[in-house]
């Protein structure tokens, strides 16, 4: 299945479509995956609104793919944190689906917002200079814990979300217990390709026993 822009794709964002590129290719070294397209091309700004990745099938049978996200703020950590939180989770997005058209997988929306959590903390925990546990749990409490939810958890959304979280949560801490305090590096690696690669049910019974 080929990948084309929706329409509508402005010029500019030249700050955020270099990180995207620079998530991108963490996010394929990290998973060891071969790369379908370039994210910056898709990526566009969310318009003041959060992050959004829309989706549809071409009448050729192609992917058509935009990625909208906030631009980054230039002050402080607190304000750039949510924005580049959500670039990271565009990308995860743009990234996994790429991926399952290319494989010919089939994917869900709380398997597409479970691999964003994680990747998030991907991400995050590989800029942080000799990761150890401690660190990585400061990481894992702010990503996971100091949170605030858009939707309500009543609503579908609000509940994928907030399951999402939580599986996550709980095997991001298994990583970081079981990896990060030996330096088990080479086999953390390998365990968030194992993660990376399941499906749905396959990441919820890792969370699950984590």
């Amino acid at each position: 299945m080929s990948t084309k822009l929706l329409e509508g794709n402005g010029v500019g964002f030249v700050r955020e479509r270099k990180l995207a590129a620079a998530v991108q290719s963490s996010l394929e070294r990290v998973y060891g995956i071969d790369r379908t397209a370039d994210v910056e091309a898709f990526l566009q700004s969310s318009e003041g609104e959060r992050e959004r990745v829309l989706v549809r099938l071409a009448d050729d049978g192609a992917m058509e793919i935009a990625v909208r996200v906030p631009a980054l703020q230039n002050s402080t950590d607190e304000d750039t944190f949510d924005p580049l939180c959500q670039l990271i989770e565009g990308v995860s997005h743009f990234v996994y689906l790429t991926e399952c058209a290319r494989t010919e997988r089939t994917t869900t929306q709380l398997e597409l917002e479970l691999q964003a959590e994680v990747d998030k903390y991907v991400i995050l925990a590989s800029s942080i200079n000799e990761l150890t546990e401690k660190k990585s749990s400061i990481l894992r409490r702010r990503l996971f814990e100091e949170v605030t939810f858009a939707h309500e958890a009543s609503s579908l959304e609000g509940e994928r979300y907030r399951q999402a979280n939580t599986m996550a949560h709980r095997f991001v801490r298994h990583i970081e217990q079981m990896y990060l305090g030996e330096r088990r590096i080479t086999e953390c690696r390998s365990r968030l390709r194992s993660f990376f690669h399941a499906g749905q049910e396959e990441k919820l019974r890792a969370a699950r026993g984590a």
